[in-house]
């Protein structure tokens, strides 16, 4: 089973540098998570406010490299008296121009004179942790907000739910839903849009009609990116047929089809392997004079390396890149884990050449790292002088950048390096998702560690992330490596009570458990 370490890392994720006044705990201990939830809410709402009818507050600056205000360009000079007013003017401008840190260590500063921001600061503070992912802190704001007595706008609760749902935090949303509810805010369109894409890239097929349902009640307009996310309901759960009627009916109501439809074309025809009909689609949302977009060549180059096109599928790959479109490292796993199967590393090798005449320097480093972990060098087998590599070439680590390199360490059954992965990711401030906890379930079932796999699994659930349908397939899937074929109904189940409607592998793996055991008997 998972250790101590990796269930309760030290070092918290954002680092005592910043200046702070949160600091982030760590999702691998719920226990921990719980009680520092609760402290830091604690914390806030006992803090005094700013009396009614009192214009302004005077403070000296404070000349302390953990401090934000005299970093700004406009702030004050050592000594000089502030107002409560030029508090909240750089508490937004750092929000504003995406300096969260100094942002919350503005806000530690304030709340530690006993005061606290106004509505309009919350707001783009909430706004600003949201966007990179620090949901937890968000929250902790919000219900201040809420405690305080103010009202926010719709597109405060829609932020919320979209880094709520990012992270597969479905409690957290269901609760923002409430308090919208109870505060008399209706949801707006993009509301149900979030939602819905939720729903759908969750495999939560009851929940995603329920939804559509209440938006035609409600005579929301169910314009493309509705009938693109009902498309990829169809297809995921196997029904691609009824996926290309949805195309017809679209056709027959007279609306033009957008870059989100042709992407959930192609990538509908890709997954059943009718690649001819993917690319004629391709073509024709050229010829509309429709521009493709990476989410097009993602689709196109992934179905077509899993078919063994290697050579359509770089030919893909140089296109979108003479297209000016920026290479996605999570192609990189795809290409390079294909080429190196069957040991082209030459090809490997001439199309890291190509980005880097291209100018995509930062690409081309996260694709000779990739290269490296996938064995031809072994240079980067451990995950800590990855990132350090990384780091020394001027790159700043992202989620995104942390997950692709989760993904090719997981890929190649490497899960101590996967942990590893995400604890660098944690002390980097940046909160693990339901998406990174799938790789590491991943990781220790290509290890053929399936107890440990499970172990991830009730932590996501006692963490309050919920599982999706990749979660689910991804557990199934390492008990039948495992030949542990009496578990995988057990996991089947589960999914379907936590409402995750059961994709096409899903009941593929089921049948071949089921056929095991049939025969066992």
């Amino acid at each position: 089973m998972l250790t101590q370490p990796l269930l309760c890392p030290n070092s918290p994720s954002v680092s005592s540098s910043s200046g702070s006044f949160f600091t982030s705990p760590s999702l691998f201990c719920p226990t921990c998570l719980k009680y520092s939830y609760k402290h830091k809410l604690h914390a806030s709402l006992t803090l005094s406010n700013p009396s009614e009818g009192v214009k302004e507050f005077n403070f000296l600056a404070l000349n302390d490299e953990t401090h934000a205000i005299t970093d700004h360009p406009n702030g004050p000079t050592l000594g000089e008296e502030i107002s409560f007013e030029l508090y909240n003017h750089l508490l937004q401008d750092f929000c504003r121009v995406g300096h969260v840190d100094k942002a919350m260590a503005l806000l530690a500063q304030m709340e530690a004179l006993g005061f606290r921001p106004n509505s309009v600061s919350s707001t783009r503070l909430i706004d600003a942790l949201g966007s990179i992912g620090r949901t937890l802190e968000a929250d902790v704001l919000f219900q201040e907000m809420i405690f305080l007595g103010f009202r926010p706008r719709i597109k405060l609760y829609n932020v919320l739910l979209r880094g709520f749902l990012k992270k597969g935090l479905l409690g957290l949303a269901i609760r923002v839903l409430g308090v919208m509810g109870d505060l008399g805010t209706e949801r707006n369109q993009e509301t149900y849009e979030i939602l819905l894409d939720y729903y759908v890239n969750a495999g939560r097929l009851e929940d995603t009609w329920s939804m559509i349902n209440e938006m035609k009640r409600k005579r929301f307009r169910l314009g493309s990116f509705v009938y693109s996310k009902v498309i990829g309901l169809y297809r995921d759960n196997g029904m691609w047929k009824k996926a290309m009627d949805i195309v017809e009916e679209i056709r027959e109501m007279g609306m033009v089809l957008d870059k989100q439809i042709y992407n959930s074309i192609i990538d509908t025809f890709g997954k059943y392997g009718e690649l001819d009909e993917a690319l004629e689609v391709f073509g024709k949302m050229k010829q509309e004079g429709v521009r493709p977009d990476i989410s097009t060549f993602n689709s196109l180059i992934r179905w077509h390396c899993k078919s063994g096109l290697l050579k359509k599928a770089l030919e893909l790959f140089t296109e979108m890149q003479e297209q000016g479109l920026y290479p996605d490292p999570k192609m990189f796993v795809t290409i390079i884990s294909r080429l190196g199967e069957q040991g082209k590393w030459d090809m490997i090798q001439k199309t890291f050449e190509n980005m880097r005449s291209r100018g995509h320097k930062k690409s081309g480093i996260i694709y000779a790292a990739l290269v490296d972990i996938y064995g031809q060098y072994g240079k980067f087998q451990d995950a800590e002088e990855c990132i350090s590599a990384l780091k020394a070439e001027g790159l700043v680590p992202s989620a995104n950048m942390f997950c692709v390199l989760a993904n090719a360490y997981a890929q190649q059954g490497l899960c101590d390096q996967t942990v590893k992965v995400l604890q660098l990711m944690e002390a980097e401030g940046i909160e693990p998702n339901v998406i990174m906890l799938n790789v590491l379930i991943n990781a220790f079932g290509v290890a053929g560690r399936h107890l440990e796999a499970l172990s991830i699994y009730h932590h996501i659930k006692e963490s309050g992330l919920s599982p999706d349908v990749v979660t689910y397939t991804t557990l199934m899937k390492a008990f039948i490596r495992a030949r542990k074929y009496d578990k995988v109904p057990e996991i089947y189940m589960d999914m379907e009570r936590a409402g995750c409607t059961p994709d096409r592998k899903a009941r593929q793996m089921l049948e071949v458990a089921s056929l095991v055991l049939q025969q066992r008997n």
